[in-house]
Order: structure tokens, then sequence, then C-alpha cells
């Protein structure tokens, strides 16, 4: 049976609680990255969105180079333990519509997992269709 740590990315995109917004925003600026998981201790805290920064940083006035992302990383939505089956980590996906989520063992950052690897990995695991001829 085929695990998500099997198909999850290893190195996912992460800061420590103490780095400031700006190096979020800096992270952020790269328009493939949509999103910053932030850890502390290697335990997954929240995670900062350039939306997470408009409302905290740029509403509120606040200063990026000292605002830490542990003030305003938000708590993650959706997480998938490393151990979950792929097909039933698929269906987690789709269910709550999400590309990415990040993946967790024992509450630490372990990977992340984007849906579109997992369908080719899905698609790479299935046998063979059987056609009659």
């Amino acid at each position: 049976m085929t695990r998500v740590r099997d198909a999850m990315v290893s190195t996912p995109l992460a800061l420590d609680a103490g780095a400031s917004a700006r190096e979020a925003g800096e992270r952020l600026s790269d328009p493939e990255v949509r999103a910053v998981l932030v850890c502390s201790d290697g335990e997954l805290v929240g995670v900062v969105t350039r939306k997470t920064l408009v409302q905290e940083i740029v509403a509120t006035g606040r200063d990026p180079g000292a605002t830490a992302l542990g003030d305003i990383a938000e708590p993650p939505l959706f997480t998938l333990d490393a151990s979950t089956n792929l097909d039933d980590a698929f269906r987690a996906l789709e269910d709550q519509d999400l590309e990415r989520v990040p993946v967790v063992e024992d509450g630490r950052l372990v990977g992340i997992l984007s849906r579109t690897v997992l369908q080719r990995r899905l698609a790479e695991d299935e046998p063979p269709s059987q056609q009659q001829v």
C-alpha cells in the first residue's frame, strides 16, 4: 500500500516562527510560491499567504521587518499524516478542494503533497486495463 510519505516533496518551503514578515514577503514575491509554512522547532504552527501579509501588515501599518511570522501565521486549514493511504489522501484533497497540503508526523512538518503529483503517482500505481479483444 502506497502512503503519502512515498509521494510527498520532503523539502517544503518553510520559515521559522521567529523569521520576519519581510522574509515571507520576499519568498511570496515569487509567483510560484502561494504560501509559506511556519514552523517552531520543526512543528508546523501556521501558514502565511499574500492575503495574510496584506491583512496583518499592510492594512494595520505594522513593520514587516519587526513582525515575527509566529505572530501573524494562520493555523493550517488541513494537514495530512505521512502514513495516510494515497487513495484516502486524494479523496481528502478533492473533498477539501486543495491543491497542496502540508504533511506532518507527530505534529512535525515532514513534507508537502500536491494534488498534481498525487494524481500522477496514483496513475502510475494503477494496473494496466484489461481490454477484451
